[in-house]
């Protein structure tokens, strides 16, 4: 079955991680720090702080933005449930706002009417790759005093109005699944531009520990001493993981030109295909392209999907509305809310997307969905 996605991995990537493995340190050593410092620089020097997930990464973003119980966070339906669940384990309260019709992306009106007194968090999604309108978005989270957090998971790389992912929010989440645009395994990244938050995610992202000797309420206990002043989780991303992670980043600004390719090609073979809608994007965005997410009109959807996948071609559905999940329905939340995602829903399918997937790969696959679309 050719995949919708995977990962790329090289020589490289197993010399980094073998030695790792002949070294000291396994995990909470020098790798990740150096993962951390790679990543910032394309972050435009946000510094970032390594997790072992995406949604660690979620998690930890919005406890150190401080969000609990009786909060409110603003996002996008059209994501990995992660996005939503991860503020709901903290106490919140998650409003779904509608998005945009061409990109997928959190519709900047619809957020800002999503606002109330109780809002701490509006959190975007950059669908695809494509970043989310962040200009917009920052005015309207300034002007309502609430935080804005991007979930970058599929964006690093991409670039907004020439500036990187990782820069546009006050905090940036990323994941590093084997199907992204760069892989740990299993890994995220949390970039946070405030100092204060900064160290908030660090802590949490180890069980909430101080260790700084100024910072102790009991400093002469002895110098094995340390001290838990909230309560944090253990997101530790190992060495060995951010070894591979450093890897790949050397790499990332070539899975970005590939995909690139990749997705002009698709644009040209695909294009006039009766019953396909292409993927949109805006002038001022330069995406680092996770998915492919092509439209089938006309109700066809599940049927193009069964089809495809019987042929061996493992195209994916992303993403069913979150708030369609029986744990959000069992909340209250109900379908109907945000009509511009379901129809959205209703007709996405993502196309085979990796650095690693041939021309001619990607010619059968064209060659296959315009034969039964015809």
């Amino acid at each position: 079955m050719l995949p919708y996605g995977r990962q790329s991995i090289d020589e490289s990537d197993i010399e980094a991680v073998t030695r790792v493995l002949r070294s000291d340190w396994l995990t909470t050593g020098p790798e990740v720090a150096g993962f951390e410092d790679d990543l910032a620089a394309w972050t435009g020097g946000t510094p970032c702080v390594a997790v072992s997930n995406g949604t660690a990464a979620l998690h930890t973003a919005y406890a150190a933005l401080g969000v609990g119980r009786g909060d409110q966070v603003v996002t996008s339906p059209v994501t990995f449930v992660a996005t939503a669940s991860a503020a709901v384990a903290l106490g919140a309260t998650v409003t779904f706002a509608d998005v945009d019709p061409q990109t997928a992306n959190l519709d900047p009106e619809a957020a800002a009417s999503a606002l109330t007194g109780r809002t701490k968090v509006i959190a975007a999604v950059d669908y695809a790759g494509h970043p989310a309108e962040y200009d917009d978005l920052t005015k309207i989270a300034e002007s309502a005093g609430v935080s804005l957090v991007a979930d970058a998971a599929h964006s690093i790389g991409s670039r907004y109005r020439d500036r990187p992912v990782g820069s546009l929010a006050d905090v940036t989440t990323f994941s590093f699944f084997p199907t992204k645009n760069l892989t740990t395994g299993e890994g995220g990244a949390v970039a946070v531009r405030d100092a204060g938050v900064l160290t908030a995610a660090r802590r949490f992202r180890t069980h909430g520990l101080v260790r700084e000797p100024a910072l102790l309420r009991d400093p002469h206990e002895g110098g094995w001493h340390q001290e838990v002043h909230a309560f944090g989780l253990n997101y530790r991303l190992p060495d060995v993981l951010a070894a591979l992670g450093r890897s790949q980043l050397r790499r990332l600004a070539a899975f970005k030109a590939r995909r690139a390719h990749l997705v002009a090609r698709y644009d040209e073979l695909l294009a006039g295909v009766a019953g396909l809608g292409l993927p949109a994007r805006r002038d001022h965005a330069d995406p680092m392209w996770h998915l492919y997410p092509v439209r089938v009109r006309d109700g066809r959807r599940r049927e193009v999907y069964e089809r495809l996948r019987a042929a061996g071609i493992g195209v994916q559905v992303n993403f069913i509305p979150a708030y369609w999940h029986p744990a959000f329905a069992d909340l209250g939340y109900r379908r109907g809310m945000c009509p511009v995602a379901e129809a959205f829903y209703a007709e996405e399918l993502s196309l085979p997307l990796y650095p690693d997937l041939t021309d001619a790969e990607q010619d059968w696959v064209v060659e296959t969905l315009a034969g039964i679309l015809r």
